[in-house]
């Protein structure tokens, strides 16, 4: 019997200090949407889809080798795209942002791992499969601090998102693999 291979995906973590006033906006607003779980923010810099088991060491050997420059991102853009999905995004982003997705992807590309082929566009997701763009402004401050390689898991809760591997973006590795 094989074993299913993970979903994984490399992500910079809403921070908890970011997350719980970011909801209470967020539920704020009149949302036609399914709201993402206060658990599940993040901001996707590389989606890895389907991985063998086997190659989470070369994934996180990957995470170990990226750049390290911590940055700070404002997020002040509500915006609705026409596939549903509500979300923040900054209005400007600072260059260690577009770099690190640069590195990220040249090396999971050298590995042999397939990457999304869409263009990077930085966002947070709030909802999704709204209708509407709702009313309100935005101004939320972000300071990202780590990079983390998620497991995408199905359950009866619906899915939820477990780091299996984070990398301060000044120090060393704080989770490893299994």
């Amino acid at each position: 019997m094989s074993t299913p291979p993970l979903r994984l995906f490399f992500a910079l973590p809403c921070p908890d200090d970011v997350r719980t006033p970011l909801c209470t906006w967020r539920d704020s607003l009149a949302i036609d949407g399914q709201p993402v779980a206060p658990a599940n923010l993040h901001m996707t810099l590389a989606f890895l889809g389907a991985v063998p088991r086997g190659r989470k060491a070369e994934l996180f050997a990957l995470g170990a080798g990226m750049p390290r420059e911590p940055f700070d991102l404002h997020l002040d853009q509500l915006v609705l795209w026409r596939s549903g999905i509500l979300h923040l995004a900054p209005s400007q982003f600072p260059e260690a942002l577009p770099a690190l997705v640069h590195a990220l992807h040249q090396a999971l590309c050298a590995g042999g791992f397939e990457i999304e082929k869409r263009p990077f566009r930085p966002h947070l997701t709030l909802a999704r499969h709204c209708r509407h763009l709702p009313e309100g402004q935005a101004s939320f401050h972000w300071p990202a601090r780590s990079l983390v390689l998620y497991s995408s898991e199905n359950s009866a809760r619906g899915t939820q998102y477990r780091a299996i591997g984070e990398w301060p973006l000044h120090g060393a590795t704080l989770l490893s693999p299994d």
